[in-house]
């Protein structure tokens, strides 16, 4: 079922006339995480378009008093559902995805549902084989307790300040945690340690579909989570399709990037791809 946030979303992009642009969040974080980026690309002249998962609370304080909405969630689930809210849309429009937002992003793009998309330290798909020890690591307060496939996992400040905010100084990290974190689903994380050895995963990605359009992956220096190995080899897949597929590394970055306080810069790289197309 189609949140009021969403509905409220698409309709205003239409009412808008504009080129939209759909974000996509990741685990640990709302919709509301790109409220910055909405203005900088409303302003530059796109229509935004936050999109949730189904039943994300509107407010991060919501999410964290009744955390169990957000469990079970697949990432087919929210594929699906993203992609019927996208097909709502009056324009084709870019999707700039974060995280498992990357990965969705991907997806989605894959299904020929976008003019051209950024995946923004993108978590792996089948195929992508390398997997670091600090991604293990980053992983690990929710892949450690089967049973968190069913719950819905909070990070601990600590938990946070390495997966996410290892590359800002420790009153920013604590700012971060504050104003974003949530609990997160953990099904999609099992799903994703697990893509490469179930061929029926959702976890997939059609990569050489002609219809993807242009793609840009954005990787961090310092990302904990999402390392540059990973960001890398999902290019490499990436690049095999006939539409233009670039990658580029941000230095002295982490997995918040998206929110942290550099965070105009790789909206403005976003920005500048998206552009061109």
């Amino acid at each position: 079922m189609t949140s009021t946030h969403d509905a409220q979303q698409v309709a205003e992009a239409n009412a808008s006339g504009r080129t939209p642009v759909v974000f996509v969040h990741g685990l640990w974080l709302l919709p509301s995480s790109w409220d910055r980026w909405a203005k900088h690309f409303s302003d530059a002249g796109y229509a935004p378009v936050l999109l949730g998962w189904p039943d994300d609370p509107e407010t991060v304080a919501e999410a964290n008093q009744n955390p169990q909405v957000m469990a079970n969630k697949t990432v087919g689930d929210v594929a699906d559902y993203l992609e019927s809210q996208i097909k709502q849309l009056a324009v084709k429009p870019a999707i700039v995805g974060h995280s498992f937002g990357g990965l969705l992003t991907e997806i989605l793009a894959g299904r020929g549902l976008s003019r051209a998309s950024v995946a923004i330290s993108p978590a792996p798909f089948r195929g992508v084989l390398p997997l670091p020890i600090s991604s293990l690591r980053a992983s690990s307060p929710v892949l450690t307790n089967p049973a968190n496939a069913h719950r819905a996992v909070p990070l601990t400040y600590e938990q946070f300040r390495y997966a996410f905010a290892n590359a800002v100084d420790e009153d920013q990290a604590k700012r971060l945690y504050d104003e974003f974190a949530v609990p997160a689903p953990g099904a999609p994380l099992f799903e994703a340690a697990g893509a490469n050895f179930n061929p029926w995963t959702q976890v997939k990605v059609n990569s050489k579909n002609p219809d993807r359009g242009p793609m840009l992956i954005i990787a961090a220096d310092q990302d904990h989570t999402v390392p540059w190995a990973i960001s890398n080899a999902s290019y490499k897949k990436q690049a095999r399709n006939e539409a233009v597929t670039e990658i580029t590394k941000l230095d002295q970055r982490g997995h918040a990037l998206t929110i942290d306080d550099g965070w105009q810069k790789v909206a403005d790289t976003a920005l500048a791809f998206l552009k061109r197309f």
